[in-house]
């Protein structure tokens, strides 16, 4: 019986590195779609989510069924809860792609990157796809030197968007109402993506350290103690 539970909880994670690769595959189309106006990838992201949100509702009801008739606790408790709440912050994660798959649809077949900030919305493009490959690794191995790369991808994107920003609120800025408009949602989405795997990453330590105020000593500390098992 104990070990057709271990097999659930595994399974869970599968699940989450499953939707994860998913997410992947959206980000890396929709920002080249953003990038090079293709109608047609942005079509197949915009088709596609639906495929996300479907798995990611079969994970919640597998985690559920799990708390009720397995009645979890300890660390075993902490990878259910956690499977739950990354769950939901992969399936926005997908949702961010599908809004800026969406952006590209909308301008075809005119290019839905401002005049100026296309080598901005390529290099945020780029980070994002990295900091969601890194986030599959993430989830596939809980090797928490992950967690740390993606806060420092995440930093990166920060800093493309306040550029973003700066720019069409500058005085110099020429772009017409609508390209203002989708400069700021673009860059928002890419941000925001970013953002939902910092916050899967923090739920990845949470569930190594079953605390979730934690510095970056005691992170660091937790990843030595992760290789040290390792070579054990």
């Amino acid at each position: 019986m104990r070990e057709v539970f271990h097999q659930s909880l595994e399974d869970l994670q599968n699940r989450l590195v499953e939707i994860a690769d998913l997410v992947t595959v959206a980000i890396d189309k929709a920002t080249r779609a953003f990038a090079t106006s293709d109608v047609a990838l942005a079509e197949e992201v915009i088709a596609d989510d639906a495929k996300i949100d479907a798995l990611a509702v079969q994970l919640d009801e597998q985690a559920i069924e799990i708390l009720a008739r397995q009645q979890p606790v300890a660390r075993d408790l902490r990878i259910v809860v956690t499977a739950l709440r990354v769950s939901a912050s992969i399936e926005r994660m997908g949702d961010m792609a599908e809004h800026i798959a969406q952006l590209a649809r909308l301008r075809f077949p005119e290019r839905a990157i401002p005049k100026g900030l296309k080598g901005t919305f390529v290099k945020m493009g780029e980070l994002d796809v990295e900091i969601s490959r890194t986030l599959s690794e993430l989830l596939r191995t809980g090797d928490l030197r992950y967690a740390d790369t993606i806060r420092n991808a995440d930093d990166d994107v920060d800093e493309l968007h306040a550029n973003v920003f700066e720019k069409v609120l500058s005085d110099n800025w020429k772009g017409e109402t609508t390209a203002t408009v989708d400069a700021t949602l673009a860059s928002r989405y890419h941000e925001r993506f970013a953002d939902h795997a910092v916050a899967i990453a923090k739920k990845m330590v949470y569930l190594a350290t079953g605390d979730w105020h934690v510095s970056e000593a005691e992170i660091a500390l937790a990843v030595e103690q992760q290789q040290e098992l390792g070579h054990a």
